[in-house]
């Protein structure tokens, strides 16, 4: 079956470059151009993935991603303007599993694109059995995660891999490089910084303090490590 792209964005330019490599590669592609519209076609067409800009008419993109993920956890990659300012707001937005500041490459999007899809298909991280620590337990098999034994802790696909991929291995150092390796696939194309965003996001979500963690750890100049203490 044909997998469907919608592309939220008020430039018609983008829109039709983004549909002219998104249709080369074989997806469906339909289109929205504000933010009530793009949600109403999120709803209403159930797509596979959402490209969804972050400055829109009517509602900005992360308005609509909120929306969005009351009832729905389709893959969103985000579009900005700049990289700083996709640190500063994904940092209070839990919910996008990519993004991309323009200028961008459009082969690059396509090929970010087909990456997401390809993990959400097979699943993410094998099932397996809990991984238990002190005050967080994590079950790949349910894709659930509780903090103090008793929090359900809501987290986007990407940031719940994520998770897994460092909570695997406590004590390993994971460079940029590797966790992109391990959780978006070897064939990313991308700048390393997704990375921080996205731990920013889960420490957010885990009440976790990145100057005296629980749980992740920064190894300075190099990358990440899980710091969560076994039981």
């Amino acid at each position: 079956m044909t997998q469907r792209i919608l592309v939220v964005d008020d430039e018609a330019k983008i829109r039709m470059t983004v549909r002219g490599y998104l249709e080369a590669d074989g997806f469906e592609v339909i289109e929205a151009t504000d933010g009530p519209a793009g949600l109403k076609a999120a709803l209403a067409h159930r797509p596979d993935l959402v490209v969804l800009d972050v400055m829109l008419p009517g509602m900005d993109g992360l308005q609509v991603l909120r929306h969005l993920r009351e009832s729905s956890q389709v893959p969103v990659v985000l579009l900005t303007a700049r990289a700083e300012e996709i640190d500063r707001l994904i940092g209070f937005t839990a919910g996008s599993d990519d993004y991309v500041t323009k200028p961008f490459s459009p082969r690059e999007l396509a090929l970010r694109v087909r990456a997401i899809l390809r993990r959400t298909e097979s699943g993410g991280p094998e099932p397996d059995t809990a991984l238990r620590f002190d005050g967080l337990t994590i079950d790949p098999a349910t894709r659930t995660v509780l903090l103090d034994e008793d929090t359900p802790v809501e987290l986007s696909a990407l940031d719940f891999d994520l998770l897994v991929a460092l909570a695997r291995s406590p004590g390993r150092v994971f460079t940029r490089r590797g966790l992109l390796a391990e959780v978006w696939g070897a064939d990313f194309f991308g700048d390393e910084r997704v990375i921080d965003v996205h731990v920013r996001t889960l420490r957010k979500a885990l009440n976790d303090d990145a100057g005296a963690p629980r749980f992740v750890g920064t190894v300075r100049t190099v990358g990440y490590r899980f710091v969560g203490t076994p039981l």
